[in-house]
């Protein structure tokens, strides 16, 4: 089951597409759009990229930050980033330690990560989740905007 509004996000340390070390740590005090996804350069997964693409300027004009979570390796995520000029750090979870964290994995599915969307407020918490039906791909970055500002 997916982790609930109202707990804490459990804290991660996590190579980005650049081989840069990312720690959930890091954005204290910002809110952070956490969002998993199975597979890089498929097509639901580009469209929910893009979505975030599109809206970038605006979260970064609220200071929120992106971060997408999938198990693939940094040189997918950077084939990925560089061909749909993706703005924002996509995190490598190859053993999948963040995405069992999160209770995402989809076992069934050969442990990719579910499409789940996390918002995490500046203290830590998990305020918001998106999920199965409550989440559109093309417009997923802005109905977030709509629910969170």
């Amino acid at each position: 089951m997916t982790l609930p509004v109202g707990c804490a996000a459990p804290q991660f340390t996590a190579k980005d597409t650049n081989g840069n070390t990312v720690s959930l740590s890091q954005f204290a005090g910002k809110t952070v759009i956490l969002y998993f996804y199975p597979k890089d350069d498929t097509p639901g997964c580009t469209r929910q990229a893009q979505s975030f693409k599109a809206a970038y300027e605006e979260y970064k004009g609220k200071d929120i930050v992106i971060l997408g979570v999938s198990r693939d390796n940094e040189e997918s995520h950077q084939k990925f980033t560089e061909k749909y000029g993706l703005p924002f750090q996509l995190l490598a979870d190859v053993d999948g330690t963040i995405t069992k964290a999160y209770d995402v994995e989809n076992v069934e599915k050969g442990g990719y990560a579910k499409r789940v969307t996390f918002v995490i407020d500046g203290t830590g918490k998990i305020i918001q989740v998106y999920e199965g039906e409550t989440m559109k791909v093309d417009t997923h970055a802005q109905d977030i905007l709509v629910t969170i500002v």
